[in-house]
């Protein structure tokens, strides 16, 4: 398994290694002359030793160069960073989870092999791997693997309860993860368990932490707040100091992708923040999302139109961009809004709401919400932003 990675990135070219968040600009000379280099089984380049022993302290072999270095090839079709659920079962059963039925169901393994193939030819270097909960699918090992193979840098989003395992464990140590995103439910068994509604969930995620502090793994947590773990909030955040890991709380609970408003009735009111105004995003262009059916669509909320990678191709990944202009039209229930230049909520977000007849103040500005409170992210809770950036609940 190779150890750098070179890479086209959004105009620039980036050397990168593995599991690690830090990273090397080069020019497109040294990109070309790399490929080169490794093409002809050359040895490395003086600055290209410089860079890795500055940055890694990684020494370099005089031969087999392309045994040590991937050189990822550029894509015609502009795309950096995607997500991929790889299934949405999971084993909790949270009553605010933005994904509502979550079936057990998705491609059989040579459909998720060729799936990241398809993700690689499009371009995409930073992969985010989530469910349901990932680490219950039994192709997850494989599949995380081979997006390594690849040459992806892989983040995985998770509950954490498989994480104390000795093949995950394992699998991790060998191949470093860019990022863990863990949830967070409660800070003591009787919350955390109320929330999830799985006996002996909180051990299993306590160990999960424990074991992965140990391993030295690149863990963030995100702390999701319901009305039935906000008289936690203050003790999550000190569990998160105690094992060391950085915390973010998301605290706005969403509809379902499908529009049901069942979670928002877990809504905590007094965690109930406004959001920062929306400006734009790169979903559709430089970012999607994949469902485990294979089904691509612009972002985790924005899930229609879409287009059937499986059956229409690579190909048909450009039609995302069209299809994310679309969405962002003020149309249906924000037609005509005099507020709609400074609005807080991307239409397809809104247009959740919309379905799920929510509480104008849970989205507008005409709910006449309380101000942005910096402590807390605006994110829903369960839904994710329409971008890269992990889902805080699985």
């Amino acid at each position: 398994m190779h150890s750098l990675i070179v890479s086209p990135f959004l105009g620039r070219h980036l050397l990168l290694r593995p599991g690690d968040v830090s990273g090397v600009r080069i020019s497109e000379h040294r990109y070309n002359a790399l490929r080169t280099v490794v093409a002809e089984h050359g040895p490395p380049p003086a600055w290209l030793r410089e860079a890795a022993d500055r940055m890694w302290q990684m020494p370099l072999p005089d031969v087999g160069l392309d045994r040590t270095l991937l050189v990822r090839e550029p894509s015609t079709y502009g795309f950096a960073k995607a997500s991929w659920e790889i299934n949405l079962g999971c084993d909790y059963d949270c009553e605010f989870c933005y994904l509502g039925e979550k079936k057990f169901a998705g491609l059989p393994w040579d459909g998720k092999a060729r799936l990241l193939e398809m993700l690689r030819d499009a371009g995409v270097l930073w992969l985010q791997i989530t469910g349901g909960e990932a680490l219950i699918d039994r192709d997850f090992p494989a599949a995380y693997e081979y997006a390594h193979q690849l040459g992806m840098m892989v983040q995985v989003s998770t509950n954490g309860s498989r994480l104390h395992t000795r093949p995950i464990l394992e699998l991790f140590g060998r191949l470093r993860p860019y990022r863990l995103t863990i949830s967070v439910y409660g800070a003591s068994p009787e919350t955390y368990e109320a929330v999830t509604r799985n006996r002996g969930s909180f051990a299993r995620f306590t160990r999960g932490l424990a074991a992965a502090r140990d391993a030295g793994l690149p863990v963030r947590l995100n702390v999701v707040v319901s009305d039935r773990n906000a008289h936690e909030v203050d003790r999550m955040r000190a569990l998160a100091d105690s094992y060391g890991f950085p915390h973010h709380v998301f605290s706005n609970i969403s509809p379902t992708i499908d529009g049901a408003a069942n979670p928002l009735a877990a809504q905590s009111r007094e965690y109930l923040k406004a959001r920062w105004p929306f400006n734009g995003c790169n979903a559709g262009h430089t970012f999607f999302h994949v469902n485990p059916h294979g089904i691509a669509s612009i972002c985790k909320v924005g899930r229609d139109p879409h287009v059937k990678l499986m059956t229409e191709g690579i190909e048909a990944l450009p039609r995302l961009g069209r299809i994310a202009e679309s969405l962002q039209l003020r149309v249906g229930g924000c037609s005509g809004c005099t507020l709609s230049g400074s609005c807080w909520t991307c239409r397809p977000l809104a247009k959740l709401y919309q379905d799920a007849k929510a509480d104008r103040e849970r989205y507008c500005q005409h709910g006449g919400t309380k101000p942005h409170d910096p402590t807390h992210d605006s994110t829903p809770a369960g839904a994710g932003p329409a971008d890269h950036r992990p889902t805080p609940a699985h």
